[in-house]
């Protein structure tokens, strides 16, 4: 089922349309009120203290209008940033629909960052207000002895229906095409993350490239159990919203809990993160009804290859046969879809199907409105196979990081956005992602790839659930891409549960590297499930493995 062609002509005609104001739009469609739009996971309270498990439009203007009255009356203007700190999906995207309707910007915290990162991290933007839930307020409320201190800090508890009454005169805002509507923040895998702003335009123009390219269509029922605070989550929210999808909302991310969420709301489209669909490979699928799904999803970094395959054998998708007509065939296709905070949307996919060519680390082509390079430490474009750092160019990037034009600057070369990625293209133009610049690591053999050679352990042996590959050196010693120093190699694995540990992993680990023709590890070690720490996106902290192996690696 795809949105048919005569709506599809009136949103790309819509020159007036971005990403503040698509509710707003909706009507002018033809849309009812009485539409049922979002499913909620009992996660958001509403002004009247209930706890709905769906939304009409018609609902969905009158919280909208509530929260805008409420930012109103407290003194927020447009242009005024205001951070939501919550884990709630629902939560940040009524909030940005309501700040976006008075000219405003949400500044999306997701509350589980650290505390002491959390705090740096929204005094840095001088936003106007904070609003939030328990149990964050009270800790909260020290931005009020900020230098810059916001006007207030707020329960979103303390809106009510009265509030509806004291939106703006002129609402809803009419935004220009580079006014900024919301900050969202990197996963912090590196220290205080970037605070990477979008406008009503950037947020929106990956989405509506591919609705002009006829992609992304669908109006299927799609489940978002992406970061609420990630620009992925809000700007799949909005182009749900546009297109007449019915979406649910899972602020849980955990594999068991979107399985559990797949088997109650049954979705043909879910997204997630990977290290969400990671989980989700690793549960007992045997008695699982996933019959509903059609095509997972994963924005983010690169899923492995075992994690993908392991999920591609439930479910259906259609295609078209020999007769020229749509068939169901067996199987949920995996899109692979790589992109980051700062590029507004994603800006690769590969598509992984049943019996089909499934490439480790591969993420595909650029889309249409990207241009990508793989460039040399000097900014020159390098050729087929060779490795080198990735750079993009798309009119969906931010327009630079919230207070920090220094940050933003240091992230180009050669005209091209430094995703912060390395990686290679071949002939066709297709892009292999290795690492991430911050993990790969010199050694005296010469550069490790920790991602890269996590695919290559995965493959051998399916014993091995997931696993963490870093770089251990002397105090004071850096062996990144960018450093003289040189490291040696340890690996980290969480084995599938009842499997008997090997009785010489170093050697097991080994075995499967030379079969690859990869660099040996110093050091291979069986780790419990869930002792590597990962962020509040999922992302396994590196860094943060690196300060602990030692600790590891003694009680091994």
């Amino acid at each position: 089922m795809m949105i048919n062609d005569d709506l599809r002509s009136r949103i790309l005609a819509d020159r007036a349309l971005g990403a503040g104001n698509v509710l707003h739009r909706l009507t002018g469609y033809g849309r009812s009120l009485d539409e049922d739009v979002l499913w909620t996971d009992g996660s958001w309270r509403s002004p009247s203290g209930k706890y709905p498990e769906m939304l009409t439009i018609g609902e969905l203007h009158e919280v909208v209008e509530t929260y805008a009255g409420f930012y109103h009356q407290a003194g927020v203007r447009p242009k005024d940033a205001i951070a939501i700190v919550s884990t709630s999906i629902t939560d940040f995207a009524l909030n940005l629909m309501a700040l976006t309707s008075i000219g405003a910007i949400a500044s999306l915290v997701n509350a589980n960052m650290p505390s002491e990162v959390r705090r740096e991290f929204i005094r840095r933007q001088q936003v106007v207000g904070v609003i939030t839930q328990e149990p964050w307020h009270e800790e909260l409320l020290q931005h009020l002895d900020d230098t810059a201190a916001p006007k207030f800090v707020a329960l979103q508890s303390d809106i009510t229906p009265e509030h509806r009454d004291h939106k703006p005169a002129d609402y809803p805002f009419r935004h220009a095409p580079n006014d900024p509507i919301l900050i969202s923040h990197s996963s912090g895998t590196t220290g205080i993350p970037k605070a990477a702003f979008h406008t009503h335009e950037t947020l929106f123009h990956g989405a509506l490239s591919r609705l002009a390219d006829g992609q992304d269509c669908s109006i299927r029922k799609r489940l978002l159990a992406l970061p609420g605070h990630h620009v992925s989550a809000m700007s799949n929210t909005l182009l749900s919203l546009l297109l007449g999808a019915p979406v649910v909302h899972h602020t849980d991310p955990s594999g068991r809990a979107v399985l559990d969420g797949i088997e109650k709301h049954r979705p043909a489209i879910v997204f997630g993160f990977t290290h969400t669909f990671t989980e989700m490979a690793a549960e007992d699928l045997t008695d699982r009804d996933l019959s509903s799904v059609e095509a997972y999803y994963a924005s983010g970094d690169a899923a492995h290859e075992v994690h993908i395959k392991r999920l591609l054998e439930k479910g259906s998708h259609t295609v078209t046969g020999r007769d020229l007509k749509p068939h169901s065939a067996s199987g949920a296709l995996f899109i692979d879809m790589f992109g980051s905070t700062e590029a507004g949307y994603v800006l690769f996919d590969f598509v992984h199907r049943v019996g089909g060519l499934n490439i480790g680390r591969c993420i595909g082509r650029p889309m249409r409105f990207v241009q990508a390079a793989v460039l040399s430490e000097d900014g020159e474009v390098l050729p087929p196979g060779r490795i080198g750092r990735l750079g993009v160019r798309s009119m969906s990037l931010t327009p630079g990081f919230w207070n920090d034009n220094v940050r933003w600057h240091k992230q180009w070369l050669g005209g091209y956005f430094l995703t912060g990625d390395l990686a290679y293209r071949d002939g066709a133009n297709n892009f292999y992602h290795l690492d991430r610049t911050t993990d790969a690591i010199r050694t005296e053999e010469g550069f490790v790839f920790s991602a890269y050679t996590e695919e290559a352990l995965l493959r051998e042996y399916a014993e091995i659930r997931d696993c963490t590959v870093v770089g251990l050196a002397d105090d004071g010693v850096r062996f990144g891409w960018e450093d003289e120093g040189v490291a040696k190699i340890y690996a980290f694995l969480d084995l599938v549960d009842g499997t008997v540990p090997p009785m010489d992993p170093t050697a097991w680990v080994n075995a499967g590297l030379s079969r690859h023709g990869l660099p040996q590890v110093a050091g291979a070690v069986i780790v419990p499930k869930d002792v590597i720490p990962v962020g509040i996106t999922g992302k396994v902290l590196k860094r943060i493995v690196r300060e602990q192996a030692t600790a590891l690696i003694t009680d091994s």
